[in-house]
Order: C-alpha cells, then structure tokens, then sequence
C-alpha cells in the first residue's frame, strides 16, 4: 500500500482541506456526510485502496479542515471537492457520495461532469424541502443543548440498526471511537452543515447526468428512508439502483463487507 500524499491539507484550494491519500489504480474520491470526518471511511481503505488510489478528506466544517465564518450552499462544498481534485492533479476519478456526501456529489457531477468516471450515491437524496427545513432547524437546536456524549448517542441511535446495540462490543467500539475524535465537530459547524443540507435541490436537473451512476440505498436506513433512493435512481437516466436488505443508514460502518463488494463490483464492470 503507497501512501500518495505530498502533505496533509490542500495549499491552493479556497478552503483548506485535511485529506488522505493510500493506493494505486484508477482514483476513487470519496465524500463523506454530516458531522463525520475521513476516519468514517477507515473500514473501507483497507479493501478499495488493493484496487484504486483512494483519497478521502474531511468536508468544510467537519474533522481537521478549515471551518466557515458564514453560510454556504452543498455546490460550494462541491466545489471544495474539485478543487481537492484540481491540486492533486485527478483529471477524472470514481466518485463515491455517502448522505451529504451524495448530495455534495449530485452537484459535482450536474457542474463539472468532464471530471468524473463513475458516480456511486450512497444513502442519499435528490432534494429537500420544508419538512426538511423543519427537521434541520429542529435537529440544530437540539444538538446546541446536548452534551457531547448525547450528541454522539443521538448520531448512533439514527445511523445503526437495532440488530447492531445487540453487539455489546462492537456498540462500545463504535462510541469510544467517535467519543476520542481529537478534532470533535463543533455544534455551530453541525448546525451550519445542516443548513446547506436543507436547501439541497437537484430534482429538476438529474436528468442531465449522463456517466454511469450507481445508487446505493439501506432498507432500515431511518436517517434517509429507502424511498428517497428509489426516487433519485429514478431520476438519473439509467442508473442501476441497489438496495442492502436489513442495512441502516451507517452501512459503510455496519454492513462494510457487503457494502465494500457493491462499490468495487460496479466500478469494476464500467469501461471508462
């Protein structure tokens, strides 16, 4: 395993970005969701880097990159994701979206669609709307009067199944992990993420995307329901559409294997 990277964070790029970079191959870039960092795709170099030059890096907002002073929209985080790309010089790559990392690459692939070999949306959405600028506003305020504890609790209880709180271990695991994070997201960035969350709207421009797309849903995902997939794999022509039976939303975590085998199976059958 080659580790590619010259330093840490971007130097060029607008908004300074923490990112990592380990493997050889055709290049994979990988874009997180909310509140989490590169450290959420940590089961997944182990398996994509044998195959693809893996980078994944911390959103604006989130884990060792810059925070903001002020609101941004999900196409300026998109264009946080170019820029990482501009500097490690990727002309085109495999794109992997999970959550707002979806929504973060919905726009990456309507705005810079030379740039991309792949598009593999992972538990993700084609927009929101008011009940999503309710649930957002609500869930902000709620996280502002939480400790840090609860608020990792919270994150927990709405991203693995059931099934997963019966595994002792493994549940103990996954809270000390996220608990001893030395760059913990702070409640005005989560809040701040949010709201370019609720303003997430591609609906009436998915219809334009034409690189193979490959969308990826959780049957138990009570985060972002397994409709919400079946609505955006509608919406892009062509896209083949996966549902993991039983997997919540935190499948990259819970249902890794699984979840490995499905990216990797799909970027290996597409000629690019």
């Amino acid at each position: 395993m080659v580790d590619n990277s010259p330093m840490p964070f971007t130097e060029s790029a607008p908004t300074r970005l923490y990112y990592e970079d380990v493997g050889e191959g055709e290049p994979i870039l990988c874009v997180m969701g909310l509140a989490a960092d590169h450290l959420a795709w940590a089961l997944q170099v182990p398996a994509w880097s044998k195959h693809h030059r893996m980078i994944s890096f911390d959103n604006r907002d989130v884990g060792q990159s810059q925070y903001a002073d002020g609101p941004y929209e999900i196409s300026d985080m998109a264009a946080d994701t170019v820029a990482l790309a501009d500097e490690l010089e990727l002309d085109t790559f495999h794109l992997v979206g999970v959550s707002m990392g979806g929504a973060i690459s919905q726009e990456l692939a309507l705005g810079w669609p030379e740039r991309l070999r792949t598009l593999t949306l992972c538990v993700t959405w084609a927009g929101s709307g008011a009940y999503a600028r309710a649930k957002t506003s609500f869930w902000a305020a709620q996280a502002a009067r939480m400790s840090r504890e609860e608020h990792v609790e919270n994150l927990i209880q709405l991203t693995m199944s059931e099934a997963f709180y019966e595994n002792v271990e493994g549940l103990e695991y996954l809270r000390k992990m996220m608990l001893e994070n030395p760059h913990p997201q702070t409640p005005e960035a989560f809040a701040r993420q949010l709201d370019a969350i609720s303003r997430h709207e591609t609906r009436d421009r998915l219809g334009e995307i034409n690189v193979p797309t490959h969308v990826i849903g959780a049957e138990h995902d009570i985060l972002v329901p397994v409709w919400k997939s079946h609505e955006l794999a509608e919406l892009i022509p062509g896209a083949r559409h996966t549902v993991i039976e039983g997997a919540p939303h935190g499948l990259q975590l819970e249902r890794m294997e699984e979840f490995n085998s499905t990216v990797l199976e799909f970027l290996a059958g597409v000629e690019v």
